[in-house]
């Protein structure tokens, strides 16, 4: 009796058992009936591709922030750099200024050497005109003067 009694005991754990996990299993089942979902095949396909749908409107979503942080940017540049042009030509403006005034002064400044170098043309010329009148008055005091020398030796 020794094997029987030790076998009815193991039959009534293995029973006990079977029962636990019939237990478990019938309180499985209520659970899942009262929060699980089950859906047909195309309910699922459509679940599915709406989530796929939304994942990739997610990664749209950052991919337009990350442009419009871009645009941005690129605005701020442009910005800068019209700004940066606008200085740019003001001071080519300016220095095309200074450039016709320097030119004016130049001009202005040529003109009135050509009036000094005329002047002073006309200044030796005069001083020209000048040694050759003496040149003359010493040749006739010279002429007059030796007829004088000449009357009175002879």
């Amino acid at each position: 009796m020794d094997k029987g009694s030790s076998g009815g005991e193991r039959w009534k754990g293995a029973i006990a058992n079977i029962t636990e996990m019939a237990s478990n299993l019938d309180s499985l089942h209520k659970l899942l009936i009262k929060k699980a979902v089950f859906v047909d095949e195309d309910t699922f396909a459509k679940a599915s591709l709406t989530s796929e749908q939304a994942r990739t409107i997610k990664v749209l979503e950052q991919r337009v922030d990350t442009l419009e942080r871009e645009l941005d940017a690129a605005i701020s540049a442009a910005a800068r750099a019209r700004a940066e042009k606008r200085q740019a030509e003001a001071a080519q403006k300016a220095a095309e200024l200074r450039q016709q005034e320097i030119t004016r002064e130049l001009e202005n400044t040529t003109k009135v050497f050509e009036l000094h170098m005329e002047e002073l043309r006309a200044k030796q010329d005069e001083i020209s005109k000048r040694d050759n009148e003496i040149k003359l008055l010493e040749a006739i005091i010279q002429t007059l003067g030796g007829k004088e020398l000449h009357s009175t030796s002879g």
